[in-house]
């Protein structure tokens, strides 16, 4: 299975893509740069839409704005080129920034940051109303972020530690538990980074400096590996009018010669296998 090169936008660190069903476009950003983009598949055309503060990692409001996370734990809606403040920022989060965030099925926002100096990444989880509770901490790398079909679990990725989990999940209170190791990375494979959920359970999961997006099935197993011409695959994410297509973020565009001919490009796979809507973050609605 050959990817297809779609966009070469040549990203830093493409990351985050999200397909946004009303529009019926996919959305990403270019995290370093500040920049973020979309890509409409009807037309074939792609444009850079936003330049300003950092975005981590983003999740689309049920009214159709752009909730971004960013650098020092800010929180920010973005709508219509216009941007509102959710949260300014947070005091232990000063030298970090968020990565990447996943709604849940109730528009609450799961959202990890990264390591600093000062001390280890955390999750946290921002409900509608804007309150932020810190549910993980001591993390390496906090990364991708999938529910199963019957949302009964979350998925969840440490980067640094090279290792994806599965909790369980309750829907009501947004509370996860029972935390146990999915899947760890083999040393020298690459490490886990963005990751989404298909319709049978699968895990799809972009390996960074791996040069490859993996599929597991629910227990764990290796069932399929696409490669790629960029050695940091970053993330994906289910798109298109059946949600059969694979969007397919990499980095490393500014490097090409040692990170591969189609680094920091956005590619498409039609892997026979289609996703499950993503959940549209209500905050402040």
């Amino acid at each position: 299975m050959k990817p297809e090169l779609i966009v070469d936008c040549q990203c830093v660190t493409g990351e985050g893509p999200l397909w946004h069903p009303t529009e019926k476009r996919v959305y990403w950003t270019d995290i370093p740069k500040g920049q973020m983009l979309r890509y409409d598949p009807a037309t074939g055309q792609h444009e850079r839409f936003y330049e300003g503060e950092i975005v981590g990692g983003f999740t689309i409001q049920a009214d159709g704005a752009l909730l971004l996370f960013m650098a020092r734990g800010a929180v920010k809606v973005w709508r219509d080129g216009k941007l509102a403040t959710v949260i300014a920022e947070i005091p232990d989060e000063f030298g970090s920034r968020f990565n990447d965030v996943i709604a849940d099925p109730a528009g609450r926002v799961f959202c990890g940051t990264m390591s600093c100096k000062e001390r280890a990444g955390s999750l946290y989880r921002l409900d509608t109303d804007g309150r932020l509770t810190k549910i993980l901490s001591g993390i390496g790398c906090s990364n991708g972020m999938g529910f199963t079909p019957d949302r009964r679990h979350l998925y969840y990725t440490d980067s640094a530690k090279r290792e994806i989990y599965r909790f369980d999940y309750d829907a009501i209170s947004g509370d996860i538990t029972n935390q146990r190791l999915f899947v760890r990375t083999p040393e020298g494979e690459g490490v886990p980074d963005g990751m989404t959920v298909d319709t049978e359970g699968c895990v799809w999961s972009a390996r960074w400096d791996g040069g490859a997006l993996v599929r597991f099935a629910p227990d764990g197993r290796e069932e399929q590996r696409i490669l790629f011409p960029a050695k940091k695959v970053s993330s994906v994410i289910f798109g298109g009018d059946d949600l059969g297509d694979l969007y397919v973020t990499t980095a490393g565009g500014d490097k090409r010669e040692s990170e591969g001919a189609g680094a920091g490009a956005l590619f498409r796979v039609r892997p026979g296998s289609r996703g499950l809507p993503e959940f549209c973050s209500r905050v402040g609605l």
